[in-house]
């Protein structure tokens, strides 16, 4: 098989990927796969809602109760659907988010303020609409509905049409999140009744039980979830949607990487377990896995799928399905809520964020510098403008009838618009020549650098020229299948972009679980003292099964190298030092596994085909381009 063959057939992820699978990041077919099923779910409540409406309106309104004694809460099936379970969908927004601001483009807390301003903008100016539309109306009282983008559609259309813009999908998330924070906040405050002060003060109690538990590292998932449970309760009966709750709680679960003396200790505790595979040591094996990864993670992973694929949707059948005929579309066509909310959405909310955005950006207010370039924002503007979940939670809250169906209807609209508007822009954006698509897609901002120890020319081994615009880092093992793997994508990297691109290799020997890759790695570095580091390496790559002593002064010898010299150093440990210095950086940039790529100092996440890599490397050529 052809190197460019092997490359072709390899669809491997980095190790920050296979380890920690985040949905959210890695998988972008997730999102865009759920928007999918969210609308095919749509689509059924609209059809089931219209040919046969007595029966959708008296499935959903069946009542359900759940009674402990004689206590007990008693909602209709749609209730329990949007204050029960969408509390799991708010929990995993706010998981990602906090996520962002501990690990990704938001942990530069600057960087903040500009999707938290736009959101801002980005809320007032569709409420100010809607407003307008209804002014002298009662129905001016459902003024949150146009205010709120709906996450599933927003980030799915994203993954659809603007596939090469991940910093663009890290902004819509920020301001997702500030919006739903908004309008939860709103829903507490503006559509609650009758709040009871004493219910919201246990449960605020007992949300600060959880928190403790948490910070005193007490590991009991049924009192946890009984604790969980008990919150919504008084949530649900102080008369505060309960959903907050759930964006609250992701909030406050910090993400971080696994330490590698953790995955060591990890490893550790499975060998013991292999050797004596009694129930204490899995127990206590299962434990230290997963105390590795952070509870951030760990959440998202098993709750991403339920919540796209299950929750959401069946959110949208309980929720959209409007009766339509000829009177109501008429009455729609004049009907203030509907343009209101319309007009909001479609023309207010990417306004509003191009408005703000371009104030925030202004030296005269502080001249913060835009992460993503003015055509990427308009489009993302504009997907924002697809208001859909939340939309419909308040319109249920605030309105009854016909006025329900006009808001529906105005949601349901909007979100049509808005998808369409979103699509226009990222196809003009896709005609523009290449020079002037660069200068409307990349925004001033500078990456963050992820890297903690910079690339030195004098010290690293490097393929390629050292004022090549883009450099890839590789931190690898030469016993990890995974960097085997690798070997054939970096070479063709390497003839593809020919002097665009430097490829530097940084050793990170996993011992615990590569018992020859330390040694091997010294060798590398003996050879490279005589001049022969990359001809080792490839050596050392092309037979990962032979990796003993003997071997590697086999290979020595075949390289023509001084190999009385190369066995005195490798007994001596000649060149631990310099592979320790290595795993130190690699510490120190967060890395815990094999092969860790980083690009112009960005760590690169998700697969590591050609396809994957290219992007990222032309990314990184792009924006060096804007700055020169």
């Amino acid at each position: 098989m052809t190197a460019r063959a092997e490359a072709a057939s390899f669809t491997g992820r980095t190790a920050w990927a296979r380890s920690l699978a985040l949905p959210v990041r890695d998988f972008l077919n997730t999102e865009s796969g759920s928007a999918v099923v969210l609308l095919a779910a749509t689509l059924v409540a609209l059809t089931w809602a219209n040919v046969d409406a007595h029966s959708y309106t008296t499935l959903w309104a069946k009542t359900l109760s759940i009674r402990v004694g004689g206590a007990g809460v008693a909602e209709s099936l749609r209730g329990w659907i949007n204050d029960g379970l969408m509390v799991f969908f708010f929990l995993v927004v706010g998981l990602e988010a906090r996520r962002e601001f501990d690990m990704g483009e938001l942990r530069q807390r600057r960087r903040i303020a500009i999707p938290v301003i736009a959101a801002l903008g980005g809320m007032t100016v569709p409420i100010l609409i809607y407003l307008a539309f209804n002014a002298g109306h009662s129905s001016s009282s459902g003024w949150g509905i146009a205010m709120s983008t709906d996450t599933a559609f927003a980030l799915g259309l994203l993954a659809l049409v603007a596939k090469g813009y991940p910093r663009l999908r890290t902004f819509i998330l920020t301001l997702v999140v500030f919006d739903d924070i908004a309008a939860l906040l709103v829903i507490v405050f503006a559509y609650a009744n009758d709040v009871s002060f004493i219910a919201l003060g246990i449960a605020v109690a007992l949300f600060g039980v959880l928190i403790g538990l948490r910070y005193f590292g007490v590991r009991n998932a049924p009192l946890t979830i009984v604790i969980a449970v008990a919150t919504w309760v008084a949530l649900h009966e102080s008369g505060i949607h309960p959903t907050i709750g759930g964006l609250a709680l992701g909030l406050v679960l910090s993400a971080f990487p696994p330490a590698r003396t953790d995955l060591e200790q990890a490893t550790a505790l499975a060998r013991e377990f292999r050797e004596q595979p009694t129930a204490e040591l899995a127990r206590s094996t299962q434990l230290g896995l997963t105390a590795a990864i952070s509870t951030n993670e760990r959440l998202q992973y098993r709750l991403h799928p339920w919540t796209s694929y299950a929750i959401v949707p069946l959110f949208a059948l309980a929720n959209a399905g409007i009766h339509i005929n000829g009177d109501a579309l008429r009455a729609a066509a004049t009907s203030p809520v509907t343009l209101g909310i319309l007009v909001g959405y479609v023309a207010g909310k990417p306004a509003g964020i191009l408005i703000a955005s371009w104030l925030a950006s202004r030296r005269w207010l502080g001249g913060l510098r835009l992460p993503v370039g003015w055509g990427t924002l308009a489009g993302g503007g504009a997907v924002a403008g697809i208001g859909f979940t939340v939309s419909l939670l308040i319109a249920s809250l605030a309105f009854h009838g016909d006025r329900l169906r006009e808001a529906k209807l105005g949601i349901l609209g909007a979100a049509l618009g808005a998808s369409l508007l979103g699509w226009l822009v990222f196809r003009a954006i896709a005609l523009l020549p290449r020079e002037v698509r660069i200068r409307y897609a990349l925004g001033a901002a500078d990456e963050l650098v992820d890297l903690d120890s910079p690339v030195d020319p004098d010290r690293d081994h490097s393929r390629g020229p050292d004022d090549a615009p883009v450099t890839l880092v590789e931190y690898g093992d030469f016993e990890c299948p995974y960097c085997g793997r690798a070997e054939p994508v970096l070479r063709e990297l390497l003839a593809d972009f020919g002097d665009e691109l430097r490829f530097v290799f940084r050793h990170l020997p996993l011992a615990d679980v590569h018992p020859r890759a330390s040694l091997a790695a010294e060798a590398a570095e003996a050879a490279g003292a005589q001049g022969k580091f990359w001809e080792m390496h490839d050596l050392l790559f092309a037979h990962q099964d032979a990796l003993a002593p003997l071997d590697l002064v086999r290979y020595a010898e075949e390289l023509g190298l001084d190999v009385g010299r190369v066995r005195g150093e490798l007994r001596r440990r000649a060149y631990a030092p310099r592979v320790a210095e290595d795993v130190s950086s690699a510490d120190a940039s967060g890395v815990s596994g094999t092969p860790t790529f980083f690009v112009n100092g960005k760590r690169h996440h998700g697969a590591y085909d050609e396809a994957s890599l290219a992007a990222a490397v032309r990314s990184a050529w792009a924006r060096a381009q804007l700055r020169t």
